[in-house]
């Protein structure tokens, strides 16, 4: 039987290993045509900011974003980016992601391959 642990550990071979440098994999749900990976931004400072006085303030609304099918189920991502107020200007800042493809909610590399495989994303439709 595989636990909560080897589930996810599992899930590291499958999504970029970059993700984890910045991501927590809090869980993984499975339903019968699709999967959905819950993705919590670690409480790791943008180094940008790194010489400010800064607080983590929760995190932004969750974004749901479309990637590769896995064994024929959809798969997507629940992410939940990471915010921070800068105690002495009060600002609120985050660290600058380009997860998404312009104008989908697909990743850039699932955005790409439906480009190059059909001509269009299904969002969008056939490209002129």
């Amino acid at each position: 039987m595989m636990t909560k642990s080897h589930t996810i550990d599992l899930a590291k071979y499958i999504l970029p290993k970059e993700i984890f440098s910045y991501f927590l994999l809090d869980k993984i749900e499975e339903y019968d045509t699709a999967l959905h990976f819950y993705l919590e931004e670690l409480n790791v400072l943008p180094e940008e900011y790194s010489g400010e006085d800064m607080e983590s303030k929760g995190f932004h609304q969750e974004s749901v974003i479309k990637d590769f099918p896995l064994r024929e189920k959809a798969l997507y991502l629940h992410v939940r980016r990471r915010r921070w107020k800068n105690k002495r200007t009060g600002k609120i800042v985050s660290r600058d992601w380009q997860l998404v493809a312009e104008g989908t909610h697909y990743t850039q590399g699932f955005a790409f391959f439906l480009k190059e495989l059909i001509g269009y994303l299904p969002d969008s439709g056939p490209l002129a």
